[in-house]
């Protein structure tokens, strides 16, 4: 496995001459469409195109709406253990709220694949916005809780569900132990059942961090409560907050190095974002609003205006700037450098997963690149001949 970066004179060709490779396969592994256009700065991963086999040393799971694109979830399938339905609401009543599509057919396509369904239980209101009064509602009430484990175990079963992931965001802090009892009881109660439960936790650099999204969180108490947490270690770029990078490396390290003081590493997942943000600049707080983008629409977009991809060493993050009708943009996403940097950490600390925010489009070179990095060459039994007396 290697990284190349495109350089000015660069072309599809030279670069898969330069590597001894075929044309064709660096074009698929990259996603890169005719006419094979590339930016200057944009990373290429650079394989030989051998399959590996063997076993698999990292979980991989992932976040994916029902209106999913079907052949972007086919391609995605092959490397997950686990697909996570985004997602089941509850109302006060106890009742669950499915999501708005339909979500039976992605659950039979994880099935055929062998790739555990998850059912994604989340506080969302009807406004699409996590609401902490929901929260307190469930957490303070034993009746409520057992409404909600009962609606979800009769689903889970009912529609194919294989596991249960909590992800609840701005807990309030008086919610604290409420809300890791409740994870506490959930867990007890599926894993009867054969359903194995994560949670998601916010991203804490400390036991005492301040803030709404945080002090509701515990990690210890969380960490004991499920079977496996993920660190949604993503989103310091966010669609309303100043231009950087999503996930920038130097803050998940800090993270994880709390993480791991109060969760064992063989529960962790450490969170991947699969997406980037577009500013439009100046950015001014309460008015501006990044553009979701996915990362191949990033590199497009720098093709598209002539502009080189640049990456920060400190975030391990991709960026640029372009103009267009008088507006400057600034663009950060993810691409094979900060995804290795990831999957770097992930080895450095001995985490034993990779959670994804979100799979809504596919990102091809991502799970090449796990595959080199976390799998182990079968090892095939060695075969002794024991002749019998008879000398069979």
């Amino acid at each position: 496995m290697d990284i190349y970066v495109v350089k000015q004179g660069d072309s599809v060709d030279s670069i898969a001459k330069s590597y001894n490779i075929p044309t064709e396969t660096l074009l698929w592994d990259n996603q890169i469409e005719y006419p094979y256009r590339l930016a200057v700065g944009q990373a290429l991963y650079i394989s030989d195109g051998n399959t590996v086999e063997g076993r698999k040393l990292l979980y991989t799971s992932g976040y994916a709406y029902p209106f999913i694109n079907e052949e972007v979830l086919e391609e995605n399938l092959p490397y997950l253990d686990g697909l996570k339905v985004f997602s089941y609401g509850f109302t006060l009543e106890g009742e669950l709220i499915p999501p708005i599509s339909d979500d039976a057919w992605m659950i039979g396509r994880a099935q055929q694949w062998g790739t555990r369904p998850i059912l994604t239980l989340t506080p969302l209101g009807e406004d699409g916005h996590f609401n902490n009064n929901l929260v307190s509602a469930l957490v303070r009430s034993h009746e409520l809780q057992q409404r909600i484990i009962w609606e979800l175990g009769r689903t889970m079963q009912d529609k194919g569900f294989g596991g249960l992931d909590i992800d609840f965001e701005y807990v309030l802090a008086d919610d604290r132990e409420g809300f890791a009892a409740f994870v506490g009881l959930a867990t007890r109660v599926m894993n009867l059942f054969g359903y194995p439960v994560s949670v998601a936790l916010a991203p804490k650099t400390s036991a005492e961090q301040r803030g709404l999204l945080y002090e509701g969180i515990d990690y210890a108490l969380l960490g004991s409560a499920a079977n496996r947490a993920m660190l949604m270690t993503y989103e310091w770029g966010y669609s309303q907050g100043p231009p950087m990078a999503v996930a920038p490396i130097n803050m998940v390290r800090r993270v994880v190095d709390y993480a791991v003081t109060a969760i064992p590493r063989d529960k962790l997942s450490l969170g991947i974002p699969n997406y980037g943000y577009d500013w439009a600049l100046p950015y001014e707080r309460g008015v501006t609003r990044a553009k979701t983008i996915n990362n191949h629409e990033a590199v497009q977009l720098a093709i598209d205006f002539g502009v080189d991809i640049r990456f920060d060493e400190t975030a391990m993050s991709p960026y640029f700037r372009y103009w267009q009708y008088g507006v400057q943009h600034e663009v950060w996403f993810e691409d094979v450098r900060s995804i290795k940097a990831k999957f770097d950490l992930i080895r450095e600390y001995g985490l034993s997963g990779a959670g994804y925010w979100q799979l809504m489009s596919l990102f091809r070179a991502n799970w090449l690149m796990l595959n080199e990095m976390f799998y182990i060459e079968r090892e095939w039994p060695v075969m002794e001949r024991l002749d019998g007396a008879d000398g069979t």
